[in-house]
Parts: C-alpha cells; structure tokens; sequence
C-alpha cells in the first residue's frame, strides 16, 4: 500500500490512466462523432481461427513428441478426418461430467464474439476471469427486451414505466455527472460487449453458463455462441468436446435453484 500511494508510483500511474483515457475518447470521438446506436444480433463472431482445430491437434500431439512444433503441424495437417477425429477423442475423454476438463491444448485456438444483451446477463458473465471482456458505456440507448413472464402477467406497462422512470433519472444526471448516470440505468436495459476467449476458457464458461439453474438470458446467449463455433467457425469437433452444454429450454428455469437458497434462508433464521 506504501507503493500504492507515493506519487511518484501509484498516483502517477492513476494520473497516466486518466490521461489516456480521456485523449483516447477525444480521438474516438472525432472519428465517430455521436453515431446513433444500431440493432444487432444477440451474438456475433466477429473473429476465429479458420485453422483453429488444426493448431489444436498439433498442440495435443507436441508434449508427446521430439519435433520441432512447425514438423508436428506438417504432420497433422496429412492425417484423415477420422484420424482427426480419434485423436481428439482420446484427448478430451469420456468427460462424464463438465469438470473434467481436457488440458491446455484448447487454449491454441479462440473466439472473439460481440454481444447485444441485457445489463443483468452480462453483470453474470462478467464475473468470469478466464478470459477477456470490454464494455460499452451503460445507457439506455440500447432499448430493453420485456420478458415472457412480465407479459403472461399482464405487467407490460408497469414494466414499460419503470423503464422510462430509469431512463428519465439517467438523461437527467447525465449531463453533470455522467460517470454516475448509468447507475440509475435498469439491469434490463441492453449493453453492448465483446468477449475473447481461448476453446478451454470457451467450455467452461458455456457450460456452466447453460445449466438449468442458469438466468434464460445469459443462457440465450452461451447457448448461441457455442453454436456459432459449430456453424460460423466450422470447428465442429470443439463444439462437440463442449459436449456438457445445454440447449434444452426449460419451464420456470431458476425454480429450482431459488427454492433452494429459500431453504438455506429458512435454515439461517432458524
């Protein structure tokens, strides 16, 4: 803490933060101007490796060999699509459940996806550390998405109120303290975000992500992306180690999962 706080090392180090920040949004702001937000896809893969599984496969065979990594990418590269398939069989296991994870060959290959979803989502997701995530100032430009729940309820329009209530408190603040407005801004109101991770990070996260416990919107969004590596990337044999990924769509999802912090509560007051 004596580091922290000395000028010469923690307060320069904040100060040089603060500079660069905001000469950083000055020169974002002259290229973009104050471009109105456009609508999306939940999900997008903006960038994955068209050779990815191939990289895996030698990373796999590396430990196991004396070659130099550039000859075991030479080698992999003239094996058959069942041998492919056999050798990543053997690697991953039979996974009888999501913690058993397969080693850091996963980690040669990645996925960067864009996402286009509710604040209280990507607050979840966020919490994971092994893999990269970045932001978009929160505000309610974005729009918000009433659930099925509120709407079979017949609670629309108290759900339309406040939102606009949330949005109104936001424009009001935003001008004098623009760093304490997007607290008054609702969880479902949408935030746009980019997360980048490796194939192993990628089957932890959509995984434990798409259990039945698991809130319907951020499962949405594992459930999509994890398709997407399938379909968009062509690395079909990946998507299928993920195999403990859960597209299923259940009925009262979280029921379970509430019922029993319910009980955990009843057990502390008693």
């Amino acid at each position: 803490m004596t580091r922290v706080d000395r000028p010469d090392r923690g307060g320069a180090w904040v100060e040089h933060m603060e500079r660069t920040h905001f000469e950083t949004a000055m020169a974002v702001e002259r290229i973009f101007g104050d471009d109105p937000p456009s609508d999306a896809p939940l999900v997008t893969l903006t960038d994955w490796d068209p050779d990815g599984e191939e990289k895996v496969l030698a990373a796999i065979c590396y430990p196991h060999t004396s070659l130099p990594e550039s000859r075991v990418v030479e080698e992999v590269r003239l094996l058959a699509s069942d041998e492919r398939a056999a050798l990543l069989r053997a690697y991953v296991g039979e996974r009888s459940n999501r913690r058993h994870k397969p080693g850091r060959a996963l980690e040669r290959t990645g996925y960067r996806f864009d996402v286009l979803g509710d604040y209280g989502a990507f607050r979840d997701l966020q919490r994971h550390r092994m893999l990269t995530i970045e932001w978009q100032a929160l505000s309610p430009r974005h729009g918000y998405d009433i659930p099925e729940s509120v709407r079979e309820a017949g609670r629309a329009q108290r759900f339309h109120d406040a939102m606009g209530r949330s949005a109104a408190l936001h424009d009001a603040l935003l001008q004098e303290h623009p760093v304490q407005a997007p607290y008054a801004v609702s969880l479902a109101y949408r935030i746009r975000y980019v997360m980048q991770m490796n194939a192993r990070e990628a089957m932890h996260m959509l995984e434990l992500r798409s259990m039945p416990q698991g809130h319907p919107s951020y499962r949405r969004i594992v459930q999509e992306m994890h398709r997407l590596i399938a379909e968009q990337a062509g690395h079909t044999a990946l998507a299928d180690a993920m195999r403990h990924v859960d597209h299923s769509t259940y009925e009262l999802e979280r029921l379970s999962s509430e019922r029993a912090a319910e009980a955990r509560r009843a057990a502390g007051r008693g």
